[in-house]
């Protein structure tokens, strides 16, 4: 047996949108089923080099049943991830990395290392299309994105897999990373750079920013736009006025996380929201517990945060495309190939 070896080009390239939405869609179902293992998200704080470590486990049982009976899969893995913001002045690398392992959950055998941090955008994006596609308006044609960072590219092609998008506005503080955007995708689209209060008129907005003070004010919102709130992913991080999470739909991926860090963490740490203003989670919709957006929804927010089951369900679409495919590079990590 061969350990498969998978680039960020073999990543990307062994990801079609269409599988890798679906495939998180069940992973929020299974989850929510409690057909899935997830442990907290650990941490190893590194002061000395202004930097962290992570490990994100998780355990898949799509399905619900076992695996050798019905025609769902089974998938574990854990991915080692950082941030090391003095990376990429001091050493030439970016702020974020990250390594995925991916294994047979009947004999612990690693079927592949892969680039975690091409997987982490991936599925990201992915997981703001199941969000988009169960909130979003169904005539939504236009698409505000705040923040024109590596994470902004895969939330255009995600959400464009489950909306008919034609305009986009992108906004960022840096007019260089805009046209970088814009550059990308001006052939399929019509786009453009705008102000915060454009993008955030749009039918969908993403935001992607490392904010820790609101950029994207009440006013600006559309009356039927959904927001994926992307960027809050440490306590302090904030990118919506409070007014917003108030008079929205509230939707999160998982209540531990994102009261402690994701978009809501500061006005809920500061009494202003409280549970009483979450409507529930975007696995409780998906498994019809909860009902998606209705004709009575005005603005509608899903707070993202990420979690390990997702990247465990975007590895098991790469690893199985890949082995399909013949990507990739094998070797014997265990030393037990024949």
């Amino acid at each position: 047996m061969h350990t498969l070896l998978l680039d960020s080009e073999d990543v990307r390239a062994n990801a079609p949108m269409g599988q890798l939405i679906s495939a998180l869609e069940d992973a929020f179902g299974a989850y929510q089923r409690d057909d899935a293992q997830m442990p907290a998200k650990s941490y190893i704080d590194l002061p000395q080099y202004n930097g962290d470590f992570r490990s994100m486990p998780a355990y898949l049982n799509v399905r619900g049943d076992s695996v050798e009976t019905n025609d769902g899969w089974d998938a574990a893995g854990v991915k080692w991830v950082n941030v090391h913001p003095d990376n990429r002045a001091e050493y030439g690398l970016p702020t974020v990395l990250g390594t995925m392992i991916y294994s047979d959950p009947k004999n612990a055998f690693p079927l592949s290392i892969m680039d975690g941090r091409e997987l982490t955008m991936l599925r990201t994006g992915g997981a703001a299309a199941v969000a988009t596609d169960h909130l979003a308006i169904p005539e939504a044609r236009s698409l505000g994105i705040v923040g024109a960072g590596v994470q902004s590219y895969s939330q255009l092609e995600a959400i464009a897999a489950v909306r008919p998008i034609e305009e986009v506005v992108i906004s960022d503080v840096d007019p260089e990373r805009a046209a970088e955007f814009i550059d990308q995708f001006e052939d399929r689209f019509e786009i453009r750079a705008g102000s915060v209060a454009e993008a955030a008129g749009c039918d969908v907005l993403s935001t992607v920013t490392p904010v820790e003070s609101p950029i994207v004010d009440r006013e600006d919102v559309g009356d039927h736009t959904h927001i994926n709130a992307i960027g809050a992913d440490a306590a302090g991080k904030h990118e919506l006025a409070d007014q917003i999470l108030l008079d929205a739909k509230l939707v999160i991926d998982d209540y531990e996380q994102t009261t402690h860090s994701g978009e809501i963490n500061v006005p809920y740490s500061e009494g202003t929201l409280t549970d009483d203003d979450i409507y529930g989670s975007l696995g409780e919709i998906v498994v019809d517990q909860k009902e998606g957006r209705t004709v009575d929804d005005g603005i509608t927010v899903f707070d993202s945060t990420g979690l390990a089951i997702q990247d465990v369900a975007a590895a098991h679409v790469v690893y199985t495309q890949a082995t399909e495919n013949g990507n990739g590079t094998e070797f014997d990590l265990l030393g037990v190939a024949e």
